[in-house]
């Protein structure tokens, strides 16, 4: 108890906030604390000397009891009770606050004279009591009572009714709550005795209770059960409600008014307070008698004790409101029986009056939870669902367990596990991203050729997934260094990070050390490279990466990556770029191999193909050669354009099965061969003869195609023959194109001889096209429609070319047609594997002009008729300048068939490129040059003969042989 308070009484600090101190107390306190609470700020509001709070019983006769003290000592206080107080409450029995001595709306006031008694007021001046009701709605339920040493002002009396009502609200709660779940039992004290815990433990008692006269009768049982003592059968009801705890009191008075009222069954379950001063749980069950007049007459029914019972299942409440994760149960209505405070704290606010339906709190409204529930307890099976209920943007798991008559939902926070997750996803799926780029990067540096892939993958898989913002890769040789190729720097700049004489260079400690070596800031920069710090650190840049580039343990260069943030690359990132500089080194290792052995394929192939084909009258020509391989320019394909005598040219185009170097030896060969073979002019069939027996000779593993071809100016006939490769295609000056029945044959190294030739009639400013099959044929695609395709093409293109507006063979028009032909071909057959060469040709024909013919008969006058007429002929064609040179050669080569040959003789003269004179006969005696003695008569005219001309040759034929010599013309007399 506290002691009396003074006459001088503290200031009053402003009402509001006093008000709202004890409000927000009331709300979180027990009954009993928020009566203590809220009446020592009552007397302190009105400055009064103490204070009481009495409350009341609902049944008929019964007084208001003394439960709330605050200022005074008890005995003062209960004589306050007797004298004043229980005269100024509400009349007992009728709920009501109208009686004689009640108090007026918003609080009585009792003066002194009627207050004055013995004890305090022999100390104090007294001036009265201030007695405010303590109602709800429904009932009255006590006074609260302020003891006053002056009479307050109505300005006063205001703060004392708001706090009374503050107080009444918060019984009023109390009184309409579900009470299954009251505050823990405080246990029993243990009894010694195991016959007295086992009576206990079954004990039922009975009462009956005169409502009228306030009467209640015990047995022996139920004494037992409250702890009273065995005589204390018949007591008054006063005496009950003093074992009540002060806690229960309230709402086990208005369950019991409530049961009078209705007269409905009757069943409360409350604390007591033994006369022992043990504290336990009862339950009480009964049921209203009515009297003669209709009126409840009696309220009987049984008691018995639920300590244990209440203190198992408050452990159980205990547990749930104090476990980590919530929990909340819900009856079959969705009403919310339970909810502890972390699942409050989750899902809620839950309110504390109402319907309290779960699907009034922010989980309730979370998409998917209503559905959830709702099929949980249908189908009878637990399920979970994840949401984000509040705004604090935390994650739940909910575990919907269907129970009978409800369901129950386990709470448990998961946003950290979340978040672990998606860090974990987020570093998994950066991990796959950056896998797949490392895989991308390999198999960009594995199909890397030269140095200039090798920059420009690095640059495609690295920049961006790194976060780098510049690149360059740069080569150590030689003491110097030079960059191969760089991104965002210019073309020296990366370069000069290489320092030369005194001082250290970021390059130069990176090829020594063989570590990478990473500046993480502009400052860390300039201390350790000031020489180089102003160029690399005024552009933006603001962290380094210098990767060595180690092959074969040398150093061969450095991989240079700038970035825009500080501290980058990231740690785990690092030693990914440390595995991928080995990649880079590696494949600009390859890179560097691939451009020496290129450089020296090149030079091969410059030296087994033709640079330039010689320049013939009898057609103008292009080419052009296709490796398989673009890591290697070099196969067997091959072709070649010969001068023959007579103005006629051999066209030849031949393929080496298979593509590299050994097949360019093997082409090397064959072209060598064709050439000397040529210049034997043996005839076509001949040729492909000797070239097959030479290609047998290499083994059974090599085989080659060719075709070979001769175009004659003066008669316009081309003799084709071909070893297994494909026709050419000849397009006429009128567009029209056809492929020639050139007889195929076996291919060199396979065939047996003799090969079949055709003979064909080809008219002047016609185009051949000699092609190999890597031009036509490709896997996915018919090698006969490529090569009518091919035809159709050559043919449009042909047409084109020979527009006024076209390109002419000077201006390159056939190069530039073979270039289409072979872009537009190679575009459609993406899937070529094998090389391919194509040759063009365009004919030109010599006119009857330029031609002329003289039979001879084998007479000792034919040289002299001969030279009759070379010598009118040369003079209608303006060369009188070689017609004594060509007398003489026509005088030994006829004079020499006189006398060695056989009829018939012929004599031919051609004006073309140069002047040609031909003696034919009908012998196959081949003529030689011979040292003649200084007493020989004969055995001079051949080198006569080979003196006075540019060259001279024989060739033979199925009529015999052909003596011809060559002649250069004048510049200015050529056709």
């Amino acid at each position: 108890m506290r002691s009396a308070r003074g006459a001088e009484q503290p200031r009053d600090p402003p009402h509001g906030a006093r008000l709202g101190v004890v409000r927000s107390f009331v709300d979180q306190a027990t009954e009993t604390e928020a009566l203590q609470f809220a009446l020592h700020h009552a007397v302190a509001a009105v400055g009064g000397l103490g204070g009481v709070v009495h409350l009341t019983g609902p049944w008929e006769g019964s007084e208001p009891r003394l439960v709330v003290v605050d200022g005074l000592p008890e005995a003062e206080a209960r004589g306050f009770h007797e004298r004043i107080v229980g005269r100024a409450g509400p009349r007992p029995g009728d709920g009501k606050t109208d009686g004689k001595h009640s108090a007026p709306e918003g609080g009585g006031w009792v003066p002194a004279p009627e207050a004055a008694h013995g004890g305090v007021a022999d100390h104090a001046e007294v001036a009265g009591v201030l007695v405010v009701p303590l109602a709800t709605p429904r009932r009255v339920l006590g006074t609260l009572s302020v003891i006053c040493l002056r009479p307050p002002e109505p300005a006063e009396r205001e703060p004392l009714t708001e706090i009374a009502s503050v107080v009444s609200e918060r019984l009023g709660r109390s009184l309409s709550a579900d009470h299954v779940a009251s505050p823990p039992a405080w246990p029993a004290r243990a009894h010694t005795s195991p016959l007295s815990e086992a009576v206990r433990s079954v004990s039922v008692g009975s009462w009956d209770w005169n409502i009228r006269t306030g009467e209640l009768r015990y047995d022996v049982q139920a004494t037992r059960v409250l702890g009273m003592e065995p005589h204390e059968t018949v007591v008054r009801i006063g005496s009950w409600v003093d074992l009540v705890h002060p806690d229960d009191l309230p709402w086990v008075m208005a369950d019991t008014e409530e049961a009078i009222r209705t007269r409905s069954l009757y069943g409360v379950e409350y604390r007591i307070r033994r006369p022992d001063g043990t504290t336990g749980w009862v339950q009480s069950r009964g049921r209203v008698i009515p009297g003669d007049d209709g009126r409840p007459g009696h309220l009987v029914g049984t008691v018995w004790d639920t300590t244990r019972t209440r203190v198992a299942r408050d452990a159980v409440d205990d547990a749930l409101r104090h476990m980590t994760d919530g929990f909340l149960a819900v009856d079959s209505e969705w009403r919310i029986m339970f909810v502890n405070a972390e699942a409050d704290r989750a899902l809620g606010p839950v309110p504390a009056t109402g319907d309290r339906l779960l699907w009034d709190l922010p989980a309730g409204r979370a998409p998917g939870f209503e559905d959830a529930c709702r099929r949980a307890v249908a189908e009878n099976t637990p399920a979970g669902v994840d949401l984000r209920p509040s705004a604090d943007g935390r994650w739940y798991h909910l575990r919907l367990v269907p129970v009978p008559q409800g369901l129950t939902v386990y709470s448990t926070d998961i946003t950290e596990a979340r978040r672990r997750d998606a860090e974990r996803e987020r570093a998994a799926r950066e991990s796959a991203e950056q896998s797949a780029h490392i895989a991308r990067l390999t198999g960009a540096l594995a199909e890397a050729i030269t140095k200039e892939d090798v920059v420009r993958a690095t640059a495609e898989h690295v920049l961006r997934p790194f976060g780098a913002a510049r690149m360059a890769i740069i080569t150590l040789a030689g003491g110097s260094a030079g960059v191969v190729g760089s991104l965002g720097y210019s073309a020296g700049e990366p370069a000069a990070l290489w320092a030369q004489g005194e001082g250290a260079s970021p390059l130069t400690d990176t090829a020594g050390s063989r570590v990478p070596l990473f500046l993480g800031s502009p400052a860390e920069y300039r201390r350790r490279y000031p020489r180089s710090a102003g160029t690399m650190t005024g552009v933006g840049d603001r962290s380094w990466a210098f990767l060595p580039l180690v092959v074969s343990g040398r150093v061969t260069g450095c991989c240079l990556l700038a970035f825009p943030v500080q501290d980058a690359p990231r740690s785990a990132d690092r030693s990914v770029l440390a595995a991928l500089c080995g990649l880079i080194a590696q494949a600009l290792e390859r890179a560097r191999l691939y451009d020496a052995e290129h450089e020296r394929a090149q030079e091969l192939q410059r030296g087994l193909l033709p640079q330039h084909l010689p320049t013939v009258p009898a057609v103008d020509t292009a080419a052009c050669y296709l490796p398989a391989d673009r890591r290697l320019d070099i196969g067997g394909d091959w072709y070649d354009v010969i001068p023959l005598s007579a103005e006629r040219a051999a066209l030849v185009i031949g393929d080496v099965m298979g593509h590299g170097l050994s097949e360019a030896a093997t082409m090397g060969r064959l072209r060598t061969a064709v050439r000397t073979l040529s210049e034997l002019e043996l005839p076509p069939d001949e040729i492909l003869t000797h070239l097959n027996d030479l290609v047998s000779e290499l083994g059974d593993d090599f085989y080659a195609t060719c075709l070979y071809a001769v175009y004659d100016p003066t008669s316009r006939m081309c003799d084709f023959a071909s070893a297994g490769h494909l026709p050419p295609v000849v397009v006429r000056p009128d567009g029209t194109a056809h492929v020639p029945r050139v007889p195929a044959n076996a291919p060199l190294g396979a065939a047996t001889p003799p090969f079949d030739v055709l003979r064909a009639e080809v008219p002047d400013g016609s185009l051949l096209a000699l092609f190999t099959d890597g031009l036509v044929e490709a896997r996915g695609h018919d090698i006969d429609d490529s090569v009518d395709r091919f035809t159709r093409l050559l043919a449009a293109s042909a047409r084109r070319d020979d527009r006024d507006d076209a390109p002419t063979a000077e201006d390159g028009g056939l190069d530039a047609l073979c270039d289409a032909l072979v872009t537009s071909l190679t575009a459609t057959l993406r899937n070529r594997r094998d090389d391919a060469a194509l040759l063009l040709a365009r004919t030109h024909a010599l006119t009857s002009e330029n031609v002329a013919v003289w039979p001879l008969s084998a007479e000792a006058t034919a040289a002299s008729r001969a030279r009759e007429m070379i010598r009118g002929q040369l003079t209608r064609w303006g060369l009188e300048d070689l017609v004594m040179t060509t007398e003489l050669v026509v005088s030994e080569l006829v004079a020499n068939v006189v006398r060695h040959a056989q009829e018939p003789v012929t004599l031919r003269l051609l004006r073309g490129r140069s002047l040609v004179c031909e003696v034919s006969d009908g012998s196959l005696t081949t003529p030689h040059v011979r040292r003649a003695a200084d007493t020989d008569e004969g055995g001079r005219g051949l080198q006569l003969v080979s003196a006075l001309t540019h060259r001279w040759g024989a060739r033979y034929s199925v009529a015999g042989k052909t003596i011809w010599t060559e002649q250069p013309l004048p510049e200015d007399q050529a056709p």
